[in-house]
């Protein structure tokens, strides 16, 4: 009887403890489909109320986009955090690091790209979407709260770009160069479009010493500034991102294999 009675509580446990999680997950999902789906919107309200007006920093307009994107990504994190294992999120404050270094270096060169997001997408190569999320979105929030008060606006863009660079791997992209090229030119197509209205309605358009003078030099064509900076966010950010997932390829191939397979599981 006791026997019996053992197995039966056990069996019901485990059932209540599926149903928990089953619940649990649902919930996550909802968070992040909220999280995408705001940033969705926000992106499209802006569009909506530029109206091809040239003023960089309304404040009607950028403070709305600054609080979508940004609990937009928040949402995004809180959605997938809980499939975080600890010992990635022990790593996540040194892959912000070298996201940082690179990205203020890169910032006071000619260089029109970025380069800021290499460790973001390194860990959602190898931990998956939502550890990728968390490494771009607490990158720039650490970035901006210590050394440039300007890039916290784009966390959301970069918590987007972790968690399509984490989709890509699972889906393979990273296993030919080519294949990891095309992904990372597509990721920064989005990014481009996703981060083009913060660059123009809160900075004016002008980001970085390279990125700037394209602004500059495509608005004395004619362009208007949303346009120009649009222009310049897919054109930069196309290449840097085809760029930065290249290199992922190839940090990769020389990450042994039995490292890898510690961070397979989170995948």
């Amino acid at each position: 009887m006791v026997s019996r009675t053992t197995s039966g509580q056990r069996l019901a446990s485990s059932e209540a403890g599926l149903g928990n999680h089953s619940t649990t997950s649902v919930k996550d999902r909802v968070l992040t489909i909220i999280g995408a789906l705001l940033m969705v919107i926000t992106y499209g309200w802006t569009l909506l109320s530029h109206q091809g007006q040239q003023e960089a920093t309304s404040g009607n307009i950028a403070m709305p986009l600054v609080l979508g994107y940004f609990i937009g990504a928040l949402l995004i994190i809180l959605g997938n955090i809980k499939r975080i294992p600890l010992s990635i999120i022990a790593l996540i404050p040194f892959a912000a690091a070298i996201n940082i270094v690179l990205g203020q270096i890169v910032g006071i060169s000619p260089i029109p790209l970025y380069l800021d997001t290499i460790a973001t997408v390194l860990i959602g190569y190898l931990a998956g979407p939502a550890a990728g999320a968390m490494t771009g979105a607490l990158t720039n929030i650490a970035w901006g709260l210590t050394i440039n008060p300007t890039t916290i606006p784009f966390a959301g863009g970069a918590a987007l770009i972790g968690l399509l660079a984490g989709y890509a791997a699972r889906a393979g992209f990273f296993q030919r160069w080519w294949k990891a090229l095309i992904a990372g030119a597509f990721v920064g197509v989005i990014a481009g479009f996703v981060g083009a209205p913060v660059a123009a309605y809160v900075y004016g358009g002008g980001m970085g010493v390279g990125t700037g003078s394209i602004v500059a030099t495509l608005q004395a064509t004619g362009q208007s500034l949303f346009a120009a900076t649009t222009l310049q966010s897919v054109l930069s950010d196309t290449i840097d991102k085809a760029a930065v997932f290249l290199i992922v390829w190839v940090l990769g191939r020389g990450i042994p294999q039995r490292v890898k397979d510690r961070f397979s599981t989170t995948r």
